[in-house]
């Protein structure tokens, strides 16, 4: 069955990094292009950058541009999303998964951004 594992997310300072990286497994990884998306607390889930499935092309929401890269390793079956100059709205739970179909979702990765 298809697994979105979540992982590399904790408490950071403003200013500070984290990598976060999801495992896929249970269907074709290098098919699909793929998403991470956010949700903050009361908030929806929002799209917060997408790749394609060959890893040549990403795209980011504005809040995140030039401060978040997404990756992947199709020999890994892992996407990453390295997070750099993190602000306090950068805090919630991080979740992965492909972008033209919506595979059930995996636990997510918390991500705190606080002094």
């Amino acid at each position: 069955q298809v697994q979105l594992v979540e992982s590399g997310g904790g408490l950071v300072q403003p200013g500070g990094s984290l990598r976060l990286s999801c495992a896929a497994s249970g269907f074709s990884f290098s098919s699909y292009a793929m998403n991470w998306y956010r949700q903050a607390p009361g908030k929806e889930r929002e799209l917060v950058a997408v790749i394609s499935s060959r890893g040549g092309s990403a795209n980011y929401v504005d809040s995140v541009k030039g401060r978040f890269t997404i990756s992947r390793d199709n020999a890994k079956n892992t996407v990453y999303l390295q997070m750099n100059a993190m602000k306090p709205e950068d805090t919630a739970v991080y979740y992965c998964n492909a972008a033209s179909i919506r595979f059930p979702w995996g636990q997510g990765t918390q991500v705190t951004v606080s002094s």
